[in-house]
């Protein structure tokens, strides 16, 4: 337990459930003035829910804040800036039309004689940027004229200013940073911490969590696994404590997978040469095989979704070239993708996968109808042979087809997202974390499922959060890190060395 005397911040046991889900069970962090604390966890860790249950957005159901030993009891975001708790997102919400100064000061400008006092205004926009992050711009030009760095520290600045902050909360402030904007990021919460500013640094990034952190806070699941001192810990063992997996044991699924392997076509269906986004992810080699099974392994944040959503035309890569079945891709865009033989099931299920006010078959042929155009309907024999038959094949467990999808459970969703992919009858199968937030034995049908549709011929991509469920369900192993391919494995590995992979060292 945390010394109430030697911490800035404190918060003890706190809880938070929503309808269905306990977000935070029991889950104590502390920090102190002059610290650095980076916050880590992989997607519903409860990162989010702590914050904001810190910053007033939401009430705890149970447990304490203590700031500089006081409890405490933030109503608002609003409210916890009073308190000197301020907080950065990783999407910057100013505005790119106004002034740097505007922004500094919106709704605490300067007024001389009934109109705001722009000479002043501007001077205090500077010396605030000037005594807090020792930078030096014009700001009476437009934010939106600066870098994305220019505009986190205006961000910065701006929280700063409006509270005097002792605590700054930055969430993901280098998601959209290169290199030298991030070390220029880096350079201002040293600053800021030399100053006496507590910050809690939320990130995805290993090496900027060892560059930069004091100490380091783990969650996993909602609860806490503990706080290390960033010198005492190694980042194999970080990690491991982020996604809290033991190695995988010889069971029925390998038994499956090495039988299905003997499919695989020598021919790749999918070749991608130096294929690469900027600022999503960098040039990268790939190719998919009939029959085949990749796993797409890496950290939340390394880039596992941008390569998906490049392969699937969702957005245009800048560099490289992708060729399916032997011709050049120039039409990029997710029909042509369907159209070429590709279907991607989404990582968010909820916003990108099902569509809540639809039925079970309006949902499972909205791909085969975008595919054969709007002219072209589905007769409603056609749409109920189509629901049956993928509601029998995938063991959906739902009343009719006509029951509403919002209705049904996650797992159940998730099925009718694959069902529908798989009416369009693809050649290759992209699937984006398939069995987050699913039960154990939906879990294990999907896993077989994927094998069996690459037994009978499909490419498949899998992608998944959990080492265990990549390495059980793939045939090879790509590794990803920081939004770059970094290995590639054939054949049987081993979960220690992908973890060593992910965390920096060699293949």
């Amino acid at each position: 337990m945390a010394d109430p005397d030697q911490s800035l911040l404190v918060m003890e046991g706190i809880r938070k459930a929503f309808p269905g889900v306990q977000a935070l069970d029991d889950v104590s962090l502390d920090l102190r003035s002059g610290e650095i604390l980076c916050l880590v966890g992989e997607n519903g860790a409860g990162k989010s829910t702590l914050m904001k249950v810190l910053t007033g957005v939401d009430q705890p159901d149970a447990g304490r804040i203590l700031l500089n030993g006081k409890e405490i009891h933030a109503k608002s975001p609003q409210h916890a800036q009073t308190l000197g708790i301020s907080t950065v997102y990783q999407e910057i919400n100013l505005c790119p039309n106004l002034s740097v100064a505007e922004n500094i000061l919106l709704g605490r400008e300067p007024h001389k004689l009934g109109r705001v006092d722009w000479a002043r205004m501007n001077a205090l926009a500077d010396q605030t940027l000037q005594r807090f992050l020792g930078i030096d711009i014009d700001v009476a030009r437009s934010l939106g004229s600066y870098s994305v760095a220019i505009q986190q520290m205006v961000a910065i600045a701006r929280a700063l200013y409006i509270t005097s902050a002792k605590i700054l909360i930055l969430d993901e402030p280098t998601s959209s940073l290169d290199a030298k904007e991030t070390e220029q990021l880096f350079k201002v919460m040293t600053k800021l911490k030399n100053e006496g500013v507590g910050i809690i640094f939320i990130t995805h990034f290993i090496s900027q969590v060892f560059e930069i952190s004091d100490r380091i806070t783990v969650l996993r699941n909602g609860r806490l696994v503990g706080t290390f001192g960033t010198a005492s810990i190694s980042r194999v063992d970080l990690i491991s404590k982020m996604i809290g997996r033991a190695l995988a044991e010889f069971d029925e699924m390998t038994r499956i997978k090495l039988e299905s392997g003997q499919h695989i076509k020598s021919e790749a269906f999918l070749q991608a040469r130096q294929l690469g986004l900027t600022g999503a992810v960098q040039p990268f080699d790939l190719d998919l095989h009939a029959g085949e099974v990749v796993g797409l392994a890496g950290l939340l944040g390394s880039g596992r979704t941008e390569t998906a959503g490049i392969l699937f035309g969702v957005e245009k890569p800048d560099t490289g070239t992708l060729r399916i079945n032997g011709k050049e891709v120039h039409d990029y865009s997710p029909l042509n993708s369907i159209k070429r033989g590709l279907a991607l099931c989404p990582e968010d299920r909820k916003a990108a996968g099902i569509v809540d006010d639809l039925t079970v078959r309006e949902n499972i042929i909205l791909a085969i109808q975008a595919n054969k155009g709007w002219f072209k309907y589905l007769s409603l024999q056609e749409q109920y042979e189509l629901a049956d038959a993928y509601i029998n094949l995938l063991s959906i467990a739902t009343p009719s087809p006509d029951q509403p999808v919002k209705n049904l459970s996650g797992g159940n969703q998730q099925k009718v997202i694959l069902a529908r992919w798989l009416a369009t009858n693809p050649r290759v199968l992209i699937l984006d974390e398939p069995t987050r937030g699913i039960d154990v034995g939906t879990k294990a049908e999907i896993q077989k499922l994927v094998l069996s549709l690459a037994e009978e011929g499909r490419a498949c991509m899998f992608i998944s959060s959990e080492l265990e469920e990549v390495l059980r369900t793939s045939h090879r192993v790509v590794v990803l890190r920081e939004r770059e391919k970094v290995a590639e494995f054939a054949g049987e590995v081993d979960e220690k060395t992908i973890i060593h992979v992910i965390a920096g060292g060699e293949a």
